[in-house]
């Protein structure tokens, strides 16, 4: 019985009840034994049923946490990008962009939960990570963009992912072009640039989902 350890520890030091433990053991009614017995898988079922993400989910988390220095390298590296129409923007747009559709499949691969951590996370390292002229802008472009990504994705998750993706990417993306580019440059001159460079990865992302569940029904 695990119940009654086997040695108390006093002042005085240890004393000895392993044999008392097998005489209350002896003597306790059926009754009493069934109920420890039965308590005794639940305990251990317990243990089994801590929700840790499936391999695929952390892979998805870790990617997404990884947009973050990514999207801080390309700024760095290379200022402002052409993204199509003759529009520019910052070179971490796309990275920013693909942060967004990350963080919905790490919803659906790894739980509210671990996308809420990871948004903290990512906070945190938008701060750190950043020149230091736009490390508040960063971090708090990202605490509310993502956390309103967030807020409109999980109402939509019973439309489909589609729609969810859609609905919640397209205030992601606005939120955090708008709040970034009036935090850091005072100014929205890259505005259209932001909005079509992250749409372009929401776009990509969208293409290659609907290819893989168009191969698996095929398959079936």
């Amino acid at each position: 019985m695990n119940s009654i350890p086997a040695r108390v520890s006093g002042v005085g030091g240890g004393v000895d009840v392993s044999g008392l433990s097998c005489t209350v053991w002896a003597f306790a009614s059926p009754s009493v034994r069934g109920v420890v017995s039965a308590q005794q898988p639940h305990l251990r079922n317990r243990k089994k049923n801590v929700n840790v993400p499936a391999p695929a989910g952390i892979a998805t988390l870790v990617a997404y946490v990884a947009t973050i220095p990514a999207a801080n390298l390309a700024v760095t590296h290379f200022g402002a990008i052409p993204v199509g129409f003759d529009y520019a923007a910052p070179a971490g747009v796309y990275m920013v962009g693909l942060a967004l559709v990350l963080r919905d499949l790490a919803r659906e691969s790894a739980g509210r939960g671990a996308v809420l951590a990871a948004i903290a996370v990512g906070t945190v390292l938008s701060y750190f990570l950043a020149d230091p002229a736009l490390a508040a802008a960063s971090a708090a472009a990202f605490a509310v963009a993502e956390t309103m990504d967030f807020a409109v994705y999980e109402p939509l998750r019973k439309r489909g992912l589609v729609i969810a993706m859609l609905a919640s990417n397209a205030v992601g993306l606005l939120v955090d072009s708008l709040l970034f580019l009036k935090l850091a440059f005072g100014s929205f001159e890259y505005l259209p640039g932001q909005i079509l460079g992250k749409s372009w990865m929401t776009l990509a992302a969208l293409a290659v989902l609907a290819l893989r569940r168009r191969r698996k029904h095929v398959t079936v």
